[in-house]
């Protein structure tokens, strides 16, 4: 060995590892304005004394903005856990900083978080020592795991996308979790079979990074530390090792029932808040390097996130850091891919500015991984502060996005609203307006994450249920949530609704439904929206842990009708790989109206089209849309009546609501009602030369059309 390192430690990798050989520990941290450092090792029986203080040389132990230090087991044989302890700022360093050299801090790159029995948030958020009281960093984190040859997999046409939050999907009594599991990792290894009875293909986690205990946000978005698993969703929490390997065997038992695993990441802020709030880590180790300021020094962290700071995406230490995490989750933790909240905060620039080129945290990202298969990289592609960057416009090549202009367009149509017919038109195509395929963009329809309602709205059912928000509980005010588009079909609330509501009620659901997973894109959906799950009308109950947010599963059996619906239509969009492709639909496409044309006029709340499946191998299929609130009369533009079978009737009851194969009855005639507010959908071999001037209806109308009767010349043609 270099006999520098064996004397001062090397400069990567950053954290703390354990070099066999010479039965020593590397410890790496980075600082650009700390005058001080001094490392702490802890064991079991005191979390106040530590059993070994080193103090950094700064002729030694730094290298530019690195620090780092080789020590030997045998210096501090019964070390577990770690902190540091930092004073500056150096003189001359223009920068507002938060250093306490009594403050200890929670090594950014901790594998495993300890908080010990007197942990105590507001110790943090006052000046002066809080030993005891500190998050410490677990030494010996690493624990072997017997992976048995699992590799990462990646679903195509077959993706369908379900946001489940860990502690939800399984805490309520009602869930058939053992207790000791119910809202842990272990609870969602007990619930696999169900996801599989679904038929959902991969998982989004909201956040499972470690976050702050004590601060109250239930989904998770407040991170302490980018690294370790959340250690309460551990059915075993005081084993600070054995985190990892409960979330490690999640995956594994995900994968081997064939659902990809992918996490809701949180890069764009922290736990620590704004100035009053707590130095748990970044804050007290440099400030300057890990944040952005505003230049207001009574309130000095810019906030572009609506969560008192904001992450600086353009310091080389903090792109380091990200990539970094997700090297670790993507290797260590077998994880497939990443959802990054408020993604759009990664264009920002150290001034807040933004950078409408390639900012280099996506090039850095872009070449991180290595392998046939490649982590998804899923965009929520804005930010708190107004920047919105859906589309061609995010700057990161080729990620997925959640698409917001989807959510609207569709929560917008089944309320009621009309005039919408271009834009349903786009949205159902796979938004080509936002994802180009011309000569300038290359993009992929499957780069749209269509969905309707996610964790940061109302579910399904609430948006057919109540057009005023409750967001109380407990006694609390929650912030107001997003707004919505919302149609309680006639009556307020989910007290005493009358069977023909409910009825309705139902029928949204299934249009909701049916509407996403006959899109050309990516599809995903909330937890519980194939049972109708409830929040009462609250859409943003990100501090409730309680039944506001848990999943109640007596709901599943109260709707089973939905649920099945739901689990045949999966089926269906996985068996017709004619629908979700990899590539824009094209001329395979044919739109309609009632009759031969497709009416966009400023009152119209109907269409149709026809999908041809020949290209892929598959049958073709036709839809009818109707938004009114009356029957309207559909004339079969393409086929003979035989040639056509009754798939979907989201106004009939169940099981004839949706046909599973080989049971859909044979169409008796082209003329066909369609009820109210309700979406049918047949199957078989449709005859493009039955339709009249079919090419005529082969155009794809652009946002700027004008509305008319007939698609207009000067539409695009696909």
């Amino acid at each position: 060995m270099n006999p520098w390192i064996a004397e001062e430690g090397t400069l990567d990798p950053p954290g703390v590892y354990w070099d066999e050989a010479a039965q020593a520990w590397n410890f790496t941290l980075y600082s650009r304005q700390a005058q001080s450092l001094t490392l702490l090792l802890y064991g079991d029986e005191s979390h106040s004394t530590p059993l070994l203080e080193f103090e950094f040389d700064l002729f030694k132990n730094r290298s530019g903005p690195v620090w780092h230090c080789r020590i030997p087991k045998a210096s501090a044989p019964g070390a577990r856990f770690y902190a540091y302890r930092a004073s500056g700022p150096i003189e001359g360093i223009d920068v507002w900083h938060a250093f306490d050299e009594k403050k200890l801090l929670l090594d950014p790159y901790a594998k495993a978080v300890y908080f010990p029995p007197q942990f105590n948030r507001s110790s943090a958020c006052r000046p002066g020592d809080n030993a005891g009281k500190a998050a410490l960093g677990v030494i010996d984190a690493d624990r072997e795991f017997d992976w048995q040859g699992d590799q990462p997999i990646q679903h195509g046409h077959d993706l369908v996308v379900y946001e489940m939050h860990v502690r939800g999907f399984t805490r309520n009594p009602n869930s058939g979790v053992a207790a000791p599991n119910r809202g842990k990792f272990e609870g969602i290894i007990e619930k696999i079979p169900y996801l599989v009875e679904l038929g959902v293909t991969a998982v989004e986690f909201m956040p499972v990074f470690q976050f702050d205990p004590h601060e109250g946000n239930y989904w998770g978005y407040m991170p302490l530390n980018f690294f370790a698993p959340h250690s309460q969703f551990a059915a075993i929490p005081e084993d600070y090792c054995h985190q990892r390997n409960e979330f490690r065997e999640m995956v594994r038992q995900l994968h081997k029932a064939g659902i990809e695993v992918l996490l809701d990441v949180v890069f764009n802020h922290t736990c620590e808040g704004d100035e009053t709030g707590p130095t748990y880590s970044f804050k007290g180790i440099d400030s300057g390097l890990y944040y952005t300021f505003s230049g207001d020094e009574l309130h000095p962290y810019a906030n572009y996130t609506g969560c008192g700071n904001t992450l600086n995406a353009h310091s080389v230490a903090v792109q380091k850091l990200v990539v970094e995490s997700l090297k670790y989750w993507t290797k260590e933790m077998h994880v497939d891919g990443f959802r990054f909240d408020l993604a759009s905060i990664f264009a920002r620039r150290s001034d807040g500015s933004i950078d409408n080129q390639q900012p280099p945290i996506f090039g850095q990202l872009t070449s991180a991984f290595e392998g046939p298969i490649t982590p998804r990289l899923i965009a929520e592609p804005w930010d708190a502060a107004g920047l919105y960057q859906l589309g061609r416009s995010f700057p990161g090549w080729l990620w997925m996005q959640w698409n917001g202009a989807y959510r609207d367009t569709m929560q917008r149509f089944v309320a009621g609203e009309s005039g919408l017919i271009t834009e349903l038109m786009t949205r159902l195509y796979g938004s080509r307006d936002l994802f180009p395929d011309d000569e300038f963009n290359s993009c992929r329809p499957w780069q749209s994450i269509n969905y309707i309602s996610s964790h940061d709205g109302s579910p399904l059912y609430d948006l057919a249920s109540f057009e005023e928000k409750s967001n109380w509980a407990n006694g609390e005010d929650n912030r107001d949530g997003p707004h919505e588009f919302r149609f309680n079909c006639g009556w307020e609330g989910d007290t005493n609704v009358p069977a023909k509501v409910m009825r309705l009620r139902r029928q949204q659901v299934k249009n909701y439904f049916t509407l996403l997973f006959l899109s050309n894109g990516t599809p995903m959906f909330r937890m519980g929206d194939e049972f109708m799950q409830t929040q009462d009308g609250n859409n943003n109950p990100y501090n409730q842990d309680n039944e506001t947010s848990w999943l109640d599963w007596t709901r599943l059996e109260q709707n089973r009708d939905v649920f099945r619906f739901v689990k045949e239509f999966i089926s269906f969009r996985k068996t017709h790989s004619t629908i979700n492709r990899s590539t824009f639909w094209r001329e395979d496409i044919t739109w309609y109206g009632t009759g031969k044309h497709v009416d966009m006029g400023p009152h119209s709340q109907s269409l149709a089209f026809c999908l041809r499946g020949e290209r892929c191998g598959d049958e073709d299929i036709y839809v009818m849309i109707n938004g009114c609130p009356s029957t309207l009369h559909f004339q079969v533009q393409e086929g003979w009546a035989e040639t056509w079978r009754i798939v979907i009737d989201t106004a009939a009851e169940s099981p004839e609501d949706i046909y599973p194969p080989g049971e859909e009855p044979t169409l008796e005639t082209l003329k066909i009602d369609v009820a109210a507010r309700s979406i049918v959908v047949l199957i078989g071999q449709g005859d493009r030369e039955s339709a009249d001037d079919a090419d005529e209806a082969e155009m794809l109308p652009t946002a700027d059309s004008e509305p008319n009767d007939e698609i207009p010349e000067e539409a695009a043609q696909i």
